[in-house]
């Protein structure tokens, strides 16, 4: 039986007249999630050649494991255990109980799927003897039927009544033999098997309760069975055959409905099945030139049965959409804009397979260049843990273009963006020693890549004895778009040395300072109005180890417009 790990849930167990239910424990697999539905369930029986009849309410169970969902299609299972009942040692008019027999526990085969197949659980019956436990599929009349809606949990079906093999007057079926006192017995679990069936419908497992099984007293009731009392006098046995239904109180009336032991014992949506996942690819030339046509192709993984593929530039579309041939789609274009464009595909995505979207492509889209020179300017010492800037300045000044940073080969940190000529990094070694530091120039429109010959920078650890400095920063405030200030960095000791690299927020302001007597001050313009917070990272130097400032606010304006005020905003970078 081919069964998904599931997310149970409960059901209930019935006891009959004169029977009480327990609580003796299910175990079950330590991935379920079982669920009990406790209700009344309102008992009569029949004494055979007697007048004599009993009304009985007990309290019962049945716990049922099932999944909360399956996809339609699916093949899965649900287990349903009745409660623990007890045979109670004292009958009527002071007899007593010898046994009780010809046990059944009908439930209803639910809508919303396929049923495939039940079989009793092995080792989920508890002291229980006569024949053993099966599970039938049976018509409402009680006969074996492949095509009945009842599956039916009893021995060889052998009942008291709404059956073939019916008796009201002897032994049969699943027997519960009584002790010297009150008996405990549990009914064995069934699984179900079943194949879920369209999209949108609900699985219920239930008790057995439509048509005549909703009466009291019938013998199509979801818990029926045969007790046997014997006379302590004369052995003389009486057979009360039993027939208990979901309602409250004893003996109710037609009028007394169903109680929550007719209700779904377990809820299961069946799901349409997930579109399957696609991955689309994108392609395209890294470099192109304006005005020359490059194909762009954008490959969908599985193979969908159709869609199309919309080309993006950023979040501008690239013509419009493109049908796919078999999992790919092609497309001639022509930049007409240099610089870099970040190319993606976008899948529609069609029946059965979800839309994804290309990890962006970048196309480095030139005109005719001119070669640049690279030039990186580093301190010669660092110190592990301490801050140092590095500055690559590319000649003649590009109009864009990244610079990369290795250290030995490896990248450090993201491509800088050069403005003005200059691009910087803030950067902190973590391990000692000679460390070979390169820049390499990305290329721009009109401008060749070209890479900065290797620096050597000596990383120390520092000294329990370094001596700590302090930075401080002077600059004005306000300030004028476009015109020069000066921002000045005082180091305390002041015979540190190293360098200063200013910082508009995460920054860097040009490249590293030298400190000269304690000082390193930077003529700069701001070119944007509105609050920066500048702050100034000293180096450190031999015997002494970095530091930064408290940030300092320059509120620049635009030319004829009255400033604002500065202050203290807290560190950008750990000192």
């Amino acid at each position: 039986m081919t069964s998904p790990t599931p997310l149970r849930r409960g059901a209930a167990a019935l006891a009959a007249a004169g029977l009480t239910a327990g609580a003796l424990l299910l175990a079950t697999p330590a991935s379920a999630a079982p669920t009990t539905t406790g209700f009344d369930a309102a008992c009569w029986g029949k004494f055979k050649s007697l007048l004599d009849n009993t009304h009985k309410s007990i309290s019962t169970g049945v716990t049922v494991e099932a999944p909360a969902s399956v996809v339609t299609g699916e093949t899965f299972t649900y287990r349903l255990q009745p409660d623990t009942m007890t045979l109670a040692r004292n009958g009527e008019n002071l007899r007593i109980r010898s046994s009780v027999s010809r046990i059944k526990f009908d439930y209803e085969i639910p809508a919303g799927a396929q049923f495939v197949s039940a079989t009793v659980v092995p080792g989920t019956g508890v002291n229980l003897a006569g024949s053993a436990p099966t599970v039938t599929r049976v018509a409402e009349n009680g006969s074996p039927s492949a095509t009945g809606t009842i599956l039916r949990l009893s021995g060889n079906n052998e009942t008291v009544g709404n059956g073939p093999a019916t008796n009201d007057g002897a032994e049969g079926g699943i027997v519960v033999n009584a002790g010297s006192g009150d008996t405990s017995y549990r009914l064995p679990a069934i699984e179900v098997t079943a194949v879920a069936g369209p999209a949108g419908s609900v699985v219920t497992p239930k008790l057995r309760t439509t048509g005549a099984a909703a009466n009291y007293k019938a013998d199509e009731n979801f818990f029926t069975s045969l007790v046997r009392e014997k006379d302590p006098v004369f052995s003389v046995s009486y057979w009360s055959a039993t027939r208990c239904v979901p309602k409250n109180g004893t003996d109710p009336g037609s009028g007394v409905p169903l109680n929550a032991g007719a209700g779904p014992l377990a809820t299961i949506n069946v799901t349409a099945p997930p579109d399957a996942t696609t991955t689309t690819a994108v392609a395209a030339p890294a470099t192109a030139n304006t005005g020359a046509a490059v194909d762009l192709t954008a490959t969908v993984s599985p193979a969908p049965a159709g869609g199309t593929v919309q080309f993006k530039d950023g979040d501008d579309n690239i013509g419009g959409p493109v049908a796919l041939s078999g999992a790919t789609a092609t497309l001639s274009h022509t930049f007409t804009a240099a610089g870099a464009h970040a190319i993606t595909a976008v899948y529609s995505g069609a029946p059965g397979f979800a839309p994804s979207t290309s990890a962006p492509r970048s196309v480095e889209v030139s005109v005719a260049t001119v070669d640049t020179t690279t030039v990186l300017t580093t301190p010669t010492h660092a110190k592990t843990g301490v801050s140092v800037g590095l500055a690559a300045t590319v000649a003649p000044a590009p109009n864009g273009g990244t610079v990369q940073f290795l250290d030995g080969g490896a990248p450090i940190g993201a491509p800088v963006t050069v403005a003005g000529g200059v691009a910087t990094l803030a950067h902190t070694f973590d391990s000692a020693g000679n460390h070979s530091i390169t820049a390499s120039f990305s290329g721009a429109p009109g401008s060749a890549p070209s890479t900065a010959a290797a620096k050597t920078i000596t990383v120390s650890v520092p000294a329990p004895n370094e001596t700590a400095t302090s930075t401080t920063l002077d600059a004005p405030t306000p300030a004028t778009q476009n015109q020069a200030v000066t921002l000045t960095a005082t180091v305390a000791p002041s015979q540190a040395g190293g360098t200063v690299q200013f910082f508009d927020g995460v920054t860097a302001i040009g490249a590293p300072v030298p400190v000269a007597n304690g000082t390193a001050t930077l003529s700069h313009a701001f070119g944007a109005v509105g609050a920066h917070g500048i702050t100034a990272v000293y180096s450190g130097a031999a015997g002494f180890l970095g530091s930064t400032s408290d940030a300092h606010v320059v509120n620049v304006t635009a030319v004829g417009t009255p400033g604002g005020g500065s202050g203290s905003a807290g560190s950008i970078f750990g000192s």
